[in-house]
């Protein structure tokens, strides 16, 4: 499925094709950051990756990962504080592999990339609680941008071999935000979050309905 937005579209990576080139996006963005390793996108049942389209190229990539049995990627550095939500009845989910276009300066297309996740995350899946790994570098503005609240210190994360806090976003606080300020960009004032460049909450019923109604 696309949903075509603006001057951009946002589709599910579900095809061999989509996920490779969703793939080099992340390798390409990871190198240039001085990630270690070599990220490949798998077909799994528990994840479901975006990826950000403008002019038929990929400007933006990210995944959600939904718990299961088997757990989250962020079990394997931060299991220990994620236990702590799941004991008290979350059902937690994380966002990874995020890799937008440098050259690409598009607030709403970033936006719309995080709300369409939260759609998956909240109306799809049920979710409570996000989590996301972050260098200590980039944690202030997943602070500021999205309400993400630090919830470790740094530890070394393997799977890039750099250092991460794990954050947290409650998804019952970023839907009020949503109907507070989603879509609301012409007239943000002082608001310097990214959810004035989210959808409305009109509009996102209307992209539930189309997910929902496709399984």
């Amino acid at each position: 499925m696309t949903i075509n937005t603006r001057s951009f579209g946002i589709r599910v990576a579900d095809t061999e094709e989509g996920r490779n080139r969703a793939s080099m996006l992340i390798n390409k963005m990871y190198a240039w950051r001085g990630y270690a390793g070599t990220h490949r996108l798998e077909d799994n049942p528990n994840q479901i990756t975006l990826s950000a389209f403008e002019q038929g190229e990929v400007i933006g990539t990210v995944t959600l990962g939904v718990d299961s049995p088997v757990g989250i990627l962020a079990d394997e550095v931060f299991k220990d504080h994620i236990d702590v939500f799941r004991a008290r009845g979350a059902k937690v989910c994380e966002i990874s592999k995020l890799a937008f276009d440098p050259t690409v300066r598009s607030k709403f297309a970033l936006g719309s990339l995080f709300h369409i996740l939260y759609i998956y995350a909240h109306h799809i899946y049920q979710c409570t609680d996000a989590f996301i790994e972050i260098n200590p570098r980039h944690r202030r503005y997943y602070e500021h941008m999205l309400g993400f609240r630090t919830q470790s210190g740094v530890r070394i994360n393997p799977r890039v071999d750099a250092p991460a806090h794990l954050l947290w976003l409650s998804l019952d606080f970023m839907g009020a935000e949503i109907e507070r300020l989603g879509g609301v960009h012409d007239d943000a004032g002082t608001e310097r979050s990214l959810y004035p460049y989210f959808f409305s909450k009109r509009e996102e019923a209307g992209i539930a309905d189309r997910l929902l109604s496709i399984g």
